[in-house]
């Protein structure tokens, strides 16, 4: 399904770009990352010309790196107002580039003002190449009623990445859970004292750091600051993708509010049972995608949760 929304928008005699990497502690962010430059490889055989973060990135340097081209952005679950620093971005591209292609890699929409709604339609509507992937039918509908662009329905990219080997778990049960902006609600109820509670948006930033250096020096023969970028970028991926594959597998069963913990579960194989966000982005998402999997198990509440994981790990 990915590949038929994407084979048309990637070309192999033509650059690309990637913005908004996601140079941030969510593993989740990263795992869609690596699913991302795992498709352009295994489909493509290329990597991005020009790749860049929020707060690094040049117009300049993109149009002098790849005059023609398409231009991506990285996936996730920030197209609307609940994180909006990514919607000004995405805005600004588009605004910024209104005769170049822009494809949005698959997004979950959830927008708290009408206002904004608006706007986002009307920078939208100027530009007419602009391919909106959507994650789930609810998302899909929404656009569909309020953007002028064409969308379509697209699984989260991180399933690119493949099977994933895990590791010696160490506790019958582990709740990962949301503690930022879509903490759910029912992940404020009781607990079970005996299960740890985690989430996983901590890291060693001297571990990043030192990933980064070696990834940057990888490239330094090729004396290229955009590949010694890519590869800096990567690495630091790779180290927050291995990094949240460990916690997960310390539990032979899984408790999560988090839609990556659920999709990296069902690569790692692990049983988890799944607690929606606060504003329905995983139900939506099993709904379109994921749900009949026998290693999930909707939860009604953490309570509900941790019994059912307790009776897969036993």
């Amino acid at each position: 399904m990915i590949h038929d929304c994407l084979k048309d928008h990637v070309s192999t005699d033509e650059p690309l770009a990637i913005l908004d990497f996601p140079d941030i502690r969510n593993c989740g962010d990263s795992a869609i990352w690596l699913g991302e430059m795992a498709y352009l490889r295994e489909q493509f055989g290329k990597r991005p010309a020009y790749v860049s973060r929020m707060d690094d990135f040049s117009v300049e340097d993109l149009e002098q790196i790849m005059p023609t081209g398409p231009i991506f952005i990285h996936g996730g679950g920030n197209f609307g107002d609940l994180w909006d620093a990514h919607q000004d971005f995405r805005e600004r591209v588009l605004k910024r580039f209104p005769d170049r292609p822009i494809v949005q890699f698959p997004q979950s929409i959830h927008y708290k003002s009408q206002e904004r709604v608006r706007e986002s339609a009307r920078v939208i509507r100027r530009h007419k190449n602009f391919l909106l992937l959507v994650r789930d039918e609810e998302s899909k509908l929404f656009a569909e009623k309020h953007f002028d662009c064409q969308v379509r329905l697209c699984p989260d990219m991180a399933f690119c990445i493949g099977p994933v080997e895990p590791a010696q778990p160490e506790f019958p049960v582990l709740a990962m859970l949301r503690s930022d902006l879509e903490k759910s609600v029912d992940s404020d109820g009781a607990a079970d004292p005996g299960v740890p509670r985690e989430d996983w948006i901590s890291e060693s930033t001297t571990s990043v750091r030192v990933s980064k250096a070696f990834g940057a020096t990888s490239a330094l023969l090729s004396l290229k600051p955009a590949e010694i970028r890519l590869r800096k970028l990567d690495a630091a991926a790779h180290n927050r993708f291995r990094r949240g594959i460990r916690q997960i597998s310390r539990g032979r069963a899984v408790v999560t509010d988090r839609l990556h913990v659920h999709i990296c579960s069902l690569l790692l194989g692990r049983p988890h049972a799944v607690l929606d966000n606060n504003y329905g982005k995983i139900r939506r998402f099993m709904a379109a995608f994921s749900g009949g999997s026998d290693l999930s198990y909707q939860a009604t509440s953490l309570d509900d949760g941790i019994t059912w994981a307790r009776a897969q790990a036993s």
